[in-house]
């Protein structure tokens, strides 16, 4: 019955290919704008952005079940796509805008938000790339040498290790040097390890989501 069930619901390489790279992109892509926002969990100072760290254990889902080749394509078109999507903001802000909505605040709202969100992109953007290279190195070294045969959610915990204090160090300091103190920066970094720790230990399970074997049923 299960083997029914499953067959019932298995789909193609292209619609997991989407999936599981669409997801990753979205996530991507909306923390970078949140990012846009600095805020505070108790004293802890952070950018708003923290939904990110899904982006670790997401990618060693697209990792387990397309390989390391697409994960590395999925890391750099997200890139990419993020740097396109600030640069339209950037063109969104120099457009004419009405008069009324001028007036209620908007244009100074975006010209706030988005003006430094150039910035922010591509400090993301530059720690986002070599975080995620080197989770893609460190989960494939790990899947296929001493971890090979330990269970699965030490690939999360164990690529993640590396990846998240490299991104929450780097961040920081290209996005928000010189917009906020140095004091500011220290406690964004120290909250940033600790949140996307938190939020590592409360979805490594994810890596359970895809089985080993493709779940999809053929290349179409």
């Amino acid at each position: 019955m299960s083997r029914a069930i499953r067959e019932t619901f298995k789909i193609s390489k292209t619609q997991a290919t989407i999936i599981l790279c669409g997801v990753y992109i979205f996530i991507s892509l909306a923390s970078n704008i949140a990012a846009t926002k600095v805020t505070y969990f108790g004293k802890l100072i952070m950018d708003a952005g923290f939904i990110y760290a899904l982006t670790f254990t997401w990618r060693d889902l697209i990792h387990k079940q397309l390989g390391k080749k697409a994960a590395l394509t999925t890391i750099y078109v997200a890139g990419v796509i993020n740097i396109i999507a600030a640069l339209y903001f950037q063109l969104v802000v120099m457009l004419p805008a009405e008069t009324s909505w001028a007036a209620a605040g908007g244009q100074k709202a975006w010209e706030f938000l988005f003006g430094i969100q150039l910035r922010i992109v591509i400090g993301s953007v530059i720690a986002f790339l070599i975080s995620e290279i080197i989770d893609t190195y460190v989960y494939q070294f790990w899947t296929l040498g001493i971890g090979s045969h330990m269970p699965q959610w030490t690939r999360v915990i164990i690529s993640n290790s590396f990846s998240i204090p490299i991104d929450s160090i780097l961040f920081p300091i290209i996005a928000f040097i010189g917009i906020v103190p140095g004091t500011v920066i220290l406690q964004m970094f120290l909250t940033n390890i600790a949140v996307k720790a938190i939020i590592t230990l409360f979805t490594f399970w994810m890596i359970y989501l895809v089985p080993e074997d493709p779940i999809y049923a053929s290349n179409d």
